[in-house]
């Protein structure tokens, strides 16, 4: 009997954790991941109406409670990135906004009860293997993260110039001698690869984390009285305390963005 509901459990979990894969060309690295693509396109569309709406019913006179929202969230992220970006902001703050907000959207799929929206993925939709929240994937938060990363290396160069980026890539930090240049090469190509995968991994393994968490605990309130009532309080709990996360690590997610972009158009 243990071994029968330690497989339901894998199943359970499994089940839930499984992507909608769908395989371009014969490499198993060029493979799409449909649900998150679908998702993360439909709450980018979902964040842009949203903040067109209110941009569109904007007054001169007293804002109203929608306006004054988007207002105070837009002041604050400016705040942020005039504090950190000594540049012109016309590009970097609604950026980072985009930024929180979609990345925000994203996470806040977590809140969704798995079971629920598997029951209506499957019977609705017909789609037996569907996740919901796009930062749970690593291919998402890589894909952010090396968006970011883009970013970073174009505004280095239009501020250094490629010959100078080229420069800075090869004479420092250690120096511009000859000798030296394999070794300047190698502490940026580490600096380079290590902000996209502390940028992405840190938001994929607490998005991930909390998906574990909220299906172990489902699992748990599936196996008795006792376990629904003592799971249905955890899961309140966790709820709560989620909230935190998910916001947390937008707001983390943005001000990573504003700083790796910042950091670009400095000089060694």
């Amino acid at each position: 009997m243990a071994t029968e509901h330690e497989l339901n459990a894998t199943s359970y979990i499994q089940h839930h954790l499984t992507f909608k894969a769908q395989a371009v060309g014969d490499h198993p690295f060029w493979t799409l991941y449909v649900d998150s693509l679908v998702v993360g396109l439909v709450l980018g569309v979902v964040a842009t109406a949203l903040l067109w709406w209110v941009v569109r019913g904007a007054t001169s006179g007293v804002p109203n409670k929608r306006q004054a929202f988007v207002e105070l969230l837009f002041g604050f992220v400016d705040d942020q990135v005039k504090g950190i970006f000594h540049g012109k902001r016309d590009f970097i703050a609604p950026t980072a906004l985009t930024v929180l907000v979609w990345v925000l959207l994203m996470n806040a799929m977590d809140f969704l009860p798995a079971d629920i929206m598997a029951w209506i993925l499957t019977h609705v939709f017909h789609q037996e293997e569907f996740r919901i929240v796009p930062t749970a994937d690593v291919n998402t938060t890589f894909a952010l993260s090396i968006s970011v990363l883009l970013l970073s290396i174009y505004f280095a160069i239009a501020v250094k110039g490629l010959r100078g980026w080229i420069h800075e890539l090869f004479c420092a930090p250690f120096g511009a001698h000859p000798v030296l240049w394999p070794f300047n090469f190698l502490f940026n190509m580490v600096e380079y690869i290590s902000k996209p995968l502390s940028h992405s991994l840190r938001l994929y393994g607490n998005m991930y984390a909390g998906e574990i968490i909220f299906l172990l605990l489902w699992l748990w309130a599936a196996t008795s009285l006792s376990g629904a009532f003592f799971g249905a309080i955890l899961g309140v709990g966790w709820s709560i305390f989620h909230i935190l996360i998910v916001v947390l690590q937008a707001y983390i997610f943005m001000m990573l963005t504003i700083v790796y972009i910042s950091m670009a158009q400095e000089s060694h």
